[in-house]
Parts: C-alpha cells; structure tokens; sequence
C-alpha cells in the first residue's frame, strides 16, 4: 500500500473543481433518461437527514429523477452498525442495493472487494475524471489490491468528501466554568479537572459503538510517529502493542475514567446517546468526527460551540469519506454510475460544503457559509501537516468489535490495560498470517 504522502494533496483537493467537469449520465453505457421502461435504482446510506452528507445526498437524489424522468430512487436508511455487520451476507443475495455508502477500509471495502462482493469501478473512474477530482490520499482508500489492502491496486469505491476526529467544545459550559481553549495537552487535563471539580463530567462519549475506541486511537497518536501508523494500517513494520503508543492509550484512557473525565455508564451508551447529549448542552466536549458537524449546526440552538484539534498530537483519525460502493450484484450498474457523477457534481458539493461537510469537488466562492469555512480550515490544517491517520478498525476483520469489547473493558474495569492489548493484538496478527505479511 502506498503510504499516505498524498495527505498534502487531499487539502488542495478540497473545495478545487477540477477542470475536467462532472455531470449527471456522462459516459452512461445505457442512457436511462432516453429509455421508455421504468427503472429503479435502489439505494442505500447511512447518513441523518440532518447531516452535511445526508442534505447532499437528498438534493442528488433529486437532481437524478429530474434528470432519468423513467427511473425511481429507491432509498432505504441503514444503520451504520447494521450496514457493519450484514453486508458480507447481503451483498451476496438477491437482496443487494444498486448502490450502497460503505465504510472504507481493509476490514471493510477491502474484505468485500477481496470477497468478489463488489464491481471494478476503475474504468468509469477513469471514463468519468472521477480521478482528477481525488489525487493523492484521496484514492488511498478507493482502491483495493488482490489482498483487499488499500492504497494500490483497482478502484472499488468512489468517495466524494474528507472526515476527521476533532474535539468539539460547548462554549457557554467553558466561560460558566471559566476553562480556556487549550493550546497543550497539559491545559486540556486541567480544564478537564476543572469541570470534574464543578461536578461535571466533561466528556460525552459511547462505549458500545465506535466513539470510545477512536479516543483510545487518538490518546496512542499523541505518541506516535509515521513509521509506527505505517507499520499498524499498512503492514509495514512490526507492531508492538505493549509498546508506548498503545500501552499510553489504554492506560491513559482507563485513568480517564477513574478520574472521572469520562462516565462508568457510558460502557453501554451508542453513539446517537453521546451526539444527542452534547447537543443537549449537558456535557462539555465531544470528540468525535466532522460527520456530526452539520447536525450540530442545525439542530443546537441553546448555546455556542467550537472545535479544535486535538492537543499535543499531530496526527488525528481521518481519511476521505465513505465511498459509494456498487455491489456485483446490482441489476443497474450504469444507473449507479450517474448517481455518483452527480455526487461529484459542482452544485452537490457546494451544497455539502455549506453544510458542513469536507467536500473535494467544490467551488471555493460558493462556501459562504462561516461554519463550514472553519471546519474546512481546521481539515486543511490537519492535511497539510500529513495528520490524517485512518481509524483503529481498519486492519483487520472483525476488528471493530474487538475494540468495542476492548474499550467497553477499560471503561468497565474489568480487564487491565495488559489484558486488553492482548485482546486487540490477537487477531491483528491473525490477519497478518492470513494475507500473508
């Protein structure tokens, strides 16, 4: 797999329309819009109505139907989890989407792409200049080699939008409580401890889903280094999971919740519980993705807030987006083809853009929007500096819910940090054996 030195070109990516252009049904192989026989193109994605990706992917939707006036889109929401765990199974029926939003990665696209699960996009990638719109890290986890590692290889996913981690921050909680915007890590612990002492615990977070792990992710980036994120997401060198990145991260973690930065009861909580009580104003910091980005924006109304980094690391988890996947199995190839020319089109990605969302095909004027332009300066700091660092899931299969246990086991107290790498470290290596590393 290459290593991701194209980071520095996924910001100059972001918000830079290329000059090749991108429109609804170019290059189709069978024109829906001039046949007579009604079409369906069944759809499936995970994103909130509310959310930057799901206001865009709305106004695609639209813009398809205009513009295949024959054909219907079918769209049913999925779960992210639910998608997680059935897509192996359904992808492999008769029940299988025209065209679907899957989580990038090894243990995800790669395993469906390794699988035969999912179609070779790397000719209309190219027939459609959907590769000059996604230059270097952008294509990192687009395309898949025979062993479903990414980074080389064919084109099995199309993403359309970049996504960090970032510490989000109630600001009216943090003037009550008279705690400043931290520029070390030394001062977020502090500030951190303020709100203990008040009687706040000041970190939302979800133990049974992905938010905890990718803050045990984040706590192992602050002390580490490229070779060690190379040898962990690209098989490049050994990985020692009692070395100081991971060993930091467990227990740094666990000690966050004996001292009480993060609720015992969290263990069970799912993602929406943490969104919804932040959104609450009931806690002060979340850290989480730029996915809820747009839902903040839109449903907070009580309070302000801001994001930043997070302190004292300079690699934070990130990537491109989702990528639209086509199944093998789909009946309308060439419909799923055009749906995702149109996600790539000018005016979907400024609507992505204005909504707070990381689009890469936008047109820089057309961002008017003053919290959009934060984010997109936050993730073009990030890029620049080569900090995007995948996520902790992504080496192996099955590897999410390991971490889920892992983390739901630091939360718990019942296993120690020891035990809990050794839990992870099991089937990583189990994968390097089976693709041959």
């Amino acid at each position: 797999m290459v290593k991701l030195r194209g980071a520095a070109a996924l910001a100059a990516a972001v918000l830079v329309m290329s000059a090749c252009g991108s429109g609804a049904g170019s290059g189709s192989e069978a024109s829906p819009a001039t046949s007579s026989q009604p079409r369906v193109l069944k759809l499936w994605h995970y994103e909130t109505a509310d959310s930057a990706m799901g206001k865009a992917w709305a106004e695609a939707i639209k813009k398809f139907e205009a513009s295949h006036p024959n054909v219907t889109v079918k769209f049913e929401e999925k779960g992210f989890e639910q998608i997680q765990k059935t897509a192996s199974m359904v992808l492999n029926s008769d029940e299988a989407p025209d065209i679907m939003e899957y989580n990038k990665g090894n243990a995800t696209a790669g395993l469906l792409s390794k699988q035969g699960l999912l179609t070779d996009l790397s000719e209309e990638v190219t027939k459609r200049g959907w590769d000059k719109l996604l230059p270097g890290g952008l294509q990192t986890t687009a395309k898949y080699d025979d062993r479903g590692v990414m980074g080389s290889g064919k084109w099995f996913g199309v993403p359309n939008y970049g996504e960090f981690v970032m510490v989000y921050y109630n600001k009216k909680l943090f003037e009550k409580n008279k705690v400043a915007v931290p520029t070390s890590f030394e001062e977020f612990t502090a500030g951190l401890d303020t709100f203990v002492k008040a009687g706040v615990t000041p970190i939302a977070n979800a133990g049974a889903e992905y938010p905890a792990q990718q803050i045990f992710y984040q706590l192992a980036l602050s002390k580490a280094q490229k070779p060690w994120l190379d040898a962990f997401q690209s098989y490049k060198g050994k990985v020692d999971f009692h070395g100081p990145e991971f060993t930091y991260g467990a227990d740094t973690f666990a000690d966050w919740v004996k001292k009480g930065y993060i609720a015992k009861n969290s263990s069970g909580l799912k993602a929406e519980d943490m969104g919804v009580a932040f959104m609450n104003g009931k806690l002060p910091i979340m850290i989480s993705g730029s996915w809820w980005y747009g839902r903040l924006a839109s449903e907070i109304k009580d309070f302000e807030w801001g994001h930043f980094l997070f302190p004292g690391a300079t690699m934070s988890p990130g990537s491109s987006g989702n990528v639209w996947v086509v199944p093998e199995k789909s009946k309308n190839k060439d419909l799923a083809y055009d749906f995702i020319d149109i996600t790539m089109s000018k005016d979907v990605q400024n609507l992505l853009g204005n909504s707070g969302g990381v689009p890469v095909a936008a047109d820089p004027a057309a961002i008017t929007d003053a919290k959009s332009k934060e984010l997109i300066e936050t993730f073009n700091k990030l890029t620049t500096g080569d900090g995007l660092a995948f996520y902790p899931d992504w080496p192996a299969p099955g590897y999410y819910d390991v971490l889920v246990a892992g983390v739901q086991n630091l939360i718990n107290g019942s296993k120690t940090s020891a035990q809990v790498l050794d839990e992870i470290a099991k089937p990583y290596e189990d994968n390097l054996a089976d693709i041959g590393n």
